[in-house]
């Protein structure tokens, strides 16, 4: 049972959502305890014990006190268990001896030995590598385990039960534990034993056929947004356990996966088809129910516009001096845009081409219509807005170099 109201601390743990104490770990693990008893930076400082407030927590993060023994690698697990770091939860990643994660070999570029990729998705963690193959690295997992709120892991389902680690293994050690399972296709079904990778899920699951230019082949994404969309739903769903312990007292299984979540991220796409068999197709920078909502080419560059409604779409033709347009009886609506797309879109790169971008953004700023350029990484990072916000340059550029503590 859980005793303590949020916002305390049990004295016998010193962890916000903990359930009883577990039996203290021994040999291996509490040598880990003690080499890794530093906090890492951007960390919470860990847990704090008795029930008065302790000095300073007005600092306290929302996460202090609650240790995560994190199994994944690549990419959506980490990325979960580092948002979870980044509130003040204590993060032991555990790697292969030897080779560690795969992605510490992504690479160039590399920052110093380490591959930036690798730090990208890893930082506010702890690491120990531990040979799982063994009987003494299963019994290790088992004392981490124990001694920890949460248990995450993206093996294909049934790899660790075989190991002795699975779901129901863990529960006999520690039936507090909320223990998240990522794969990419679930815990049932015909292709369960699959591996799961980002481009692989993107393409099952439509995302795929929907990106691209209009004409042109299936488009991967810039970056692995299902694996992303993965970390964040198991982020999710990682906080929403913990929660339900405190209100139940006890341990839970999560199921996480690449296809699910990337289906259920085409919402409107998804809802198109399901409710009006409606095929989607690409649409570039353009959106399927929304004229004009994408990027159009200036001078130098380009410029990204969308007009949710017909207020803002009078506002662009006014601020790109095309007043006959507004009033054009083609384009009065909005489902009158859409049907008038290609003519509509014409008129309106035609303009667009006509000044540098700066020279729109001037000119569109303090208009109430959402605009904004399309910038490289340069332009990125020097752009006043976020250069000035706090939470942006604090917790996006911390990356910690992960020393394997063991094997």
């Amino acid at each position: 049972m859980l005793r303590a109201g949020l916002g305390r601390r049990s004295r016998c743990c010193g962890g916000l959502w903990r359930s009883p104490c577990p039996a203290a770990a021994s040999g291996s693990a509490r040598a880990l305890s003690a080499a890794s008893a530093s906090p890492s930076p951007g960390s919470g400082g860990g847990a704090r014990s008795g029930d008065a407030p302790p000095a300073g927590a007005s600092n306290v993060k929302p996460l202090d006190g609650v240790k995560i023994l994190d199994l994944t690698r690549i990419l959506a697990g980490p990325f979960a268990t580092m948002n979870l770091g980044d509130l003040g939860a204590e993060v032991i990643k555990v790697e292969r001896p030897g080779a560690g994660d795969d992605t510490r070999a992504w690479g160039p570029p590399f920052a110093g030995t380490e591959s930036v990729y690798f730090l990208s998705v890893n930082r506010n963690k702890k690491s120990i590598a531990i040979n799982m193959k063994d009987s003494k690295g299963v019994k290790l997992i088992k004392e981490l385990a124990a001694a920890s709120d949460v248990f995450v892991e993206n093996f294909v389902p049934g790899k660790l039960a075989e190991m002795g680690l699975g779901y129901e293994d863990i529960k006999k050690i520690a039936p507090h534990i909320v223990y998240c399972s990522i794969t990419g296709y679930g815990q049932t079904g015909p292709v369960v034993q699959r591996g799961g990778y980002d481009s692989i899920a993107a393409a099952v699951s439509g995302l795929m056929h929907i990106t691209g230019h209009e004409d042109g082949e299936p488009v991967r994404a810039g970056v692995a947004m299902t694996d992303l969309a993965t970390g964040l739903y198991t982020y999710g769903a990682i906080m929403a356990g913990l929660l339900q312990r405190y209100k139940t007292g006890k341990g839970l299984h999560i199921d996480c996966n690449l296809l699910s979540t990337q289906v259920a991220c085409l919402t409107h796409v998804a809802a198109n088809y399901l409710n009006c068999k409606i095929e989607a197709k690409r649409w570039g920078t353009a959106h399927g129910s929304i004229v004009p909502y994408q990027a159009f080419k200036t001078k130098d560059g380009y410029i990204v516009v969308g007009a949710g409604n017909d207020h803002q779409f009078v506002t662009v033709c006014k601020i790109l001096n095309l007043p006959e347009v507004s009033k054009d009886s083609r384009y009065k609506t909005n489902t009158l845009r859409v049907q008038n797309r290609k003519e509509l879109i014409d008129i309106l790169s035609t303009r667009f081409s006509e000044k540098a971008t700066t020279e729109w953004l001037q000119l569109f700023e303090g208009h109430g219509v959402p605009y904004g350029p399309i910038n490289n990484m340069q332009q990125v990072f020097s752009d006043p807005q976020f250069c000035t916000c706090p939470c942006l340059l604090s917790e996006v550029f911390v990356m910690v170099v992960i020393v394997a503590l063991g094997k």
